[in-house]
């Protein structure tokens, strides 16, 4: 019998591994296709369906294939809700809109994002072993993205910073400022938790724990606050979960890769120090790129507070900003280099995903979303805590990435290539959220053995070995 090895150390029969696993293959396709470049020039992608949209969309199409053929893991009444909510809020949100039609394509992203992937991640996977592929492919994406930022900034083609084109991009190009950014932070959190992780096998701890510490160089080069910021809360959080002699092992060679790779090798050390102070300095000397963002929130606000239930509309900030701005607005952001010519960009949001979502969906939408999310993440954390060990990683694997999610939507909210991931994310934080009814125990959903029995799962349809974690 010929044996693979699949991530975090499972063996598995190689000749029935595409058998098994075929219905994630669109779910690999949706993170990994995110290693296409971006055309140059192409500033804007957020209203355009690029590889990685079409494959989640295929994803969906397998999952509704595999529902009507009883080979999905079986919803609780608590998973029902949370990922069902959110489109009843989309619904009413696009109906109650200026402009219904306008408001469409909105509906769509966000039913694919937070409804549509979501259910179909909770549904599709069936065990660790597959909640460990998904993550893997975060770890592939960030460390292929991650070398490309480094090589812009060592080669000085990266997008426009303080006058030098150093800022690391990736693929996703100067348009996209925080693609890169955001999923090397991704992969820098799974690598974390894997790292943490007890009872995997200590070789891939290891491994995990250097893909960590070299995804550290290009988060640091994309120059993302807010990035910073979400990646060392979510990173900390993942630290004291899986206990604190392990967390300080951690903080420590961390704190020895940064003054080595900051302080004794210099990269980007002044800019670096410069970027970092300003994070003091939003509230008494900001940037033009905070006093934009305060501005913008503070529209958002004076929007909700004209339509307080349902918001102006999906798609409807742009159309409203102005109305509801000060003229400490500034026209847009400069984006220049990594192969793209000067261009002024729109501000057409907020920044801000939770103020986004109360000014254009109302207390309505935002309840409906952010109330599953704390759902999730509640329900998440109190499995970590309570559960066994024989899935420790899934867990601080789910949280660390929800976590960095939900932190970040204070800086940011979606738009470009990018914002597909973040439908795959809340998947995986309700894959480990959610148990299927079926489930026979607290960490049943992820053994794969119970998940099917009222679903109807094939009997062919079998366990990887091992993959439940030694």
């Amino acid at each position: 019998m010929s044996l693979a090895v699949s991530p975090f150390g499972a063996r598995t029969d190689a000749s029935g591994l595409l058998r098994r696993h075929w219905p994630l293959l669109p779910l690999a396709a949706t993170v990994l296709l995110l290693l296409a470049p971006i055309a140059a020039g192409d500033a804007s992608t957020s209203g355009k369906i690029g590889p990685a949209d079409a494959a989640s969309l295929l994803l969906v199409l397998v999952c509704a294939v595999q529902a009507l053929r009883g080979r999905v893991r079986e919803l609780s009444p608590l998973g029902v809700l949370v990922l069902g909510v959110p489109a009843v809020g989309l619904a009413v949100a696009t109906a109650t809109a200026g402009d219904p039609y306008a408001a469409l394509p909105g509906f769509v992203r966000y039913l694919q994002v937070f409804v549509l992937v979501p259910a179909a991640i909770v549904l599709l996977v069936r065990d660790a072993g597959e909640f460990r592929l998904a993550a893997g492919c975060f770890v592939l994406l960030a460390l292929v993205q991650g070398a490309v930022g480094v090589v812009q900034f060592a080669t000085h083609t990266g997008a426009s910073y303080q006058g030098q084109d150093v800022r690391a991009v990736g693929t996703f190009g100067p348009g996209d400022v925080m693609g890169m950014a955001t999923v090397v932070a991704y992969g820098l959190v799974v690598a974390t938790a894997v790292a943490l992780a007890p009872g995997l096998p200590g070789r891939v701890r290891r491994m995990a724990g250097g893909a960590a510490l070299v995804l550290v160089v290009p988060l640091v080069l994309s120059f993302s606050r807010g990035v910073w910021i979400a990646t060392v809360g979510a990173a900390v959080l993942v630290m004291l979960l899986a206990g604190i002699r392990r967390a300080l092992k951690v903080l420590l060679a961390l704190a020895a890769a940064g003054v080595v790779l900051v302080g004794g090798l210099g990269v980007g050390s002044e800019m670096v120090a410069e970027r970092l102070t300003s994070i003091t300095q939003v509230s008494s000397a900001p940037d033009q790129s905070v006093t934009d963002r305060y501005t913008m929130w503070a529209a958002a606000e004076s929007m909700w507070r004209e339509r307080p239930a349902a918001g102006v509309g999906l798609k409807g900030f742009p159309a409203n900003r102005d109305g509801h701005s000060s003229l400490g607005l500034s026209s847009g952001s400069d984006t220049a280099g990594a192969g793209q010519a000067y261009i002024r960009q729109p501000l057409l949001s907020p920044h801000n995903m939770y103020l986004l979502v109360l000014s254009e969906q109302g207390l309505i939408g935002l309840t409906a979303l952010a109330g599953g999310w704390a759902a999730l993440l509640v329900a998440g954390l109190r499995r970590c805590v309570t559960g066994g060990s024989s899935l420790r990683d899934c867990g601080l694997v789910a949280i660390g990435l929800f976590v960095w999610q939900l932190t970040d939507f204070l800086y940011a909210d979606i738009g470009g290539p990018s914002t597909v991931l973040t439908g795959v994310v809340i998947g995986l934080a309700g894959w480990w959220a959610l148990p299927s009814r079926g489930d026979a125990g607290p960490d049943a959903a992820g053994s794969g053995s119970a998940a099917g029995g009222r679903t109807g799962l094939a009997a062919g349809l079998r366990v990887v070995p091992g993959a439940a974690g030694r």
